[in-house]
């Protein structure tokens, strides 16, 4: 959907000529985000601002759904992008239904499709539409105005969409909240984005691809999980974190490496068989404790099976904690450790038990992903493999 061909912006200085961005070249498959990562001044909103012509390019192209814009006017090619600035830049004269409706107007949309359209955004960002329509931005806090900024951006329906850290300004909770709103759009809208960011963690959890820039260069685009597993050298490296491997928690949901292998007892059985089934596993010091509908109701200990007569119903503890499917690894992690467990117990939506996932597995993933990189020798020094368009896990 975007395709960037050695674009690049030389800026003359009384200093003299200084390149902001050298021959960019990528490719983002249509319905991806691509966040630009890197310090500041390395080029990456210089290069998103010469999408739109913002700023414009000394050299290269950009295409648009295999369309070279270099022809096209440069009004006609702003209106046909969505863009989000950090500062909202919402226009403080105008009510909130004003300023999402701004570009439809703009297109010749008929006033009762516009109005239409600004509900339907609202309700999009969940905000109720006759509670903030009239209202002006200044009624507003900055979380919401910046979920206004998003709702403007998308309100003609534009393919591509340019966000210049547009989470950047707000505190951590309502980031994370609108974050999270912003990915279940995304999944309905699948718009091509483009979007600047200073956070590695916001990179990894909003981003498909990620692209690292140092001093006007493109140093790396890679996939999440391909980035953190094979920094392509020690600059992506050091900026990548020393805890790079466990970022790469975040990007692996717990249906991904569960295991329907696991051992259940129910109230009536006995101690001596609880344990039975403990040591088959040989690694698991409990086991779980289930109820007709195999729901979790306890925790039979080993250390209890081994030195105690009776039956599970009258010996077992409270479930610790249980995981679910769609959680992700670093919450499981959080949760193992916090609670000295080396597996958890898996429970799909209606609370069932479906499986466990192990401290042994999670180590295993992260471990051989590294050691895969390091046979094929790619890693600090080594060539980066071009990025496929399959998922991020």
């Amino acid at each position: 959907m975007i395709r960037l061909d050695s674009l690049t912006k030389v800026f003359d200085t009384p200093k003299g000529a200084v390149t902001a961005a050298d021959h960019i070249s990528m490719d983002v498959p249509s319905g991806e985000i691509c966040i630009l990562l890197g310090p500041s001044g390395c080029g990456k909103t210089t290069t998103l601002k010469m999408i739109n012509r913002i700023i414009r390019p000394t050299s290269g192209k950009v295409f648009i759904n295999g369309e070279d814009t270099t022809s096209l006017d440069t009004q006609e090619l702003r209106r046909s992008i969505g863009y989000v600035i950090q500062q909202i830049g919402l226009f403080p004269n105008m009510t909130i239904e004003e300023n999402i409706t701004v570009v439809p107007k703009l297109l010749g949309w008929d006033k009762a499709k516009y109005k239409e359209r600004a509900r339907e955004m609202m309700r999009m960002i969940a905000l109720e539409p006759d509670a903030f329509l009239k209202r002006y931005p200044s009624e507003l806090s900055g979380g919401q105005q910046q979920r206004i900024g998003v709702a403007r951006a998308l309100a003609a329906d534009p393919p591509v969409m340019l966000m210049d850290e547009p989470f950047g300004a707000i505190d951590p909770i309502n980031r994370a909240v609108i974050q999270d709103e912003f990915l279940k759009m995304q999944q309905d809208l699948k718009k091509t984005i483009m979007f600047v960011s200073h956070d590695i963690d916001e990179a990894i959890k909003m981003g498909d691809r990620i692209a690292i820039f140092r001093e006007g260069k493109l140093v790396q685009y890679s996939e999440p999980d391909e980035l953190l597993a094979a920094p392509r050298n020690d600059f992506v490296e050091s900026f990548l974190g020393e805890d790079r491997a466990l970022k790469r928690l975040n990007l692996v949901k717990v249906r991904d490496l569960a295991s329907n292998e696991i051992g259940l007892v129910r109230p009536d059985d006995t101690l001596a068989t609880a344990l039975e089934r403990i040591e088959s596993y040989g690694y698991l010091n409990s086991i779980v404790m289930v109820n007709d509908k195999r729901q979790p109701v306890g925790i039979i200990n080993s250390a209890v099976a081994r030195t105690t007569k009776g039956h599970c119903r009258d010996h077992f503890q409270s479930v610790p904690v249980v995981v679910s499917l769609d959680d992700d690894l670093r919450k499981v992690a959080s949760l193992m450790f916090s609670n000295d467990m080396t597996w958890v117990p898996c429970v799909d939506d209606d609370g069932r038990i479906v499986g466990q996932i192990t401290q042994r597995a999670i180590t295993h993933h992260l471990g051989s992903r590294y050691r895969a990189h390091s046979r094929s020798g790619i890693g600090a020094t080594g060539t980066e493999a071009s990025p496929s368009p399959a998922s991020k896990e």
